[in-house]
């Protein structure tokens, strides 16, 4: 595990963001973990999150010509990680949906720059794949050329069919899903900490009972 996906995983320990226990998914699994890309909710922690969407971005080598965040949590993700590129030199135009059509003033869907050429998607965990495919739509109608996705956490998690959501969408639009860290990262984190062995034996019995290879 690099040094940067540690350090995301420690950050979003300590903000609460990803958390161990109990929880109900939408699935209606109870998981031992939970990860709220919600609460990067102030101007440091959207700084610091930036710079980690940025850092895989960079790693993973993968040409793109601008950036789309969906709406709503793909919205300040975009902005941000735009600011954290242009910071290091590489200036990217981004653009964002509404969810809802304005019918006054310039109108339309969309905010930001016009969608153009390879367009690298910005998301933050990939539950049903919703929000992807809404932003296929809105990239392939534009003209332009989905050319990936970028999210958070991989949670490497069976879907109804025995495919994770990601597999599903690299399966249905032939385009790769990259992540900041994947449960694979966090087992490998807790594995070096004694106080949250317990929670590591939770989640590994999880991956076993509903993973993907």
């Amino acid at each position: 595990m690099t040094d940067f996906k540690q350090e995301f995983i420690e950050f979003a320990i300590s903000r609460d963001i990803l958390r161990f226990g109990e929880f109900k998914t939408k699935a209606g699994r109870l998981s031992p973990y939970f990860f709220n890309a919600g609460l990067f909710n102030d101007g440091d922690s959207l700084r610091k999150i930036g710079q980690f969407y940025a850092k895989a971005i960079l790693t993973a080598q993968l040409p793109f010509d601008m950036l789309f965040g969906p709406a709503y949590k793909g919205i300040p993700l975009v902005s941000a990680i735009s600011i954290t590129l242009s910071e290091i030199g590489n200036n990217y135009p981004f653009c964002f949906n509404r969810k809802e059509a304005k019918d006054h003033g310039e109108g339309g869907n969309l905010i930001g720059s016009p969608l153009s050429g390879k367009v690298l998607i910005i998301d933050d965990v990939i539950s049903a794949g919703t929000s992807i495919r809404e932003a296929v739509d809105f990239i392939c109608a534009a003209g332009a050329k989905p050319c990936g996705v970028i999210i958070a956490l991989d949670r490497m998690e069976q879907g109804n069919d025995g495919l994770s959501a990601i597999q599903e969408i690299k399966k249905m639009y032939d385009i790769p899903v990259i992540s900041i860290i994947n449960l694979d990262d966090v087992m490998s984190y807790l594995q070096g900490r004694d106080d949250l062995v317990l929670n590591l034996r939770a989640v590994e019995s999880y991956r076993t009972q509903y993973g993907v290879v």
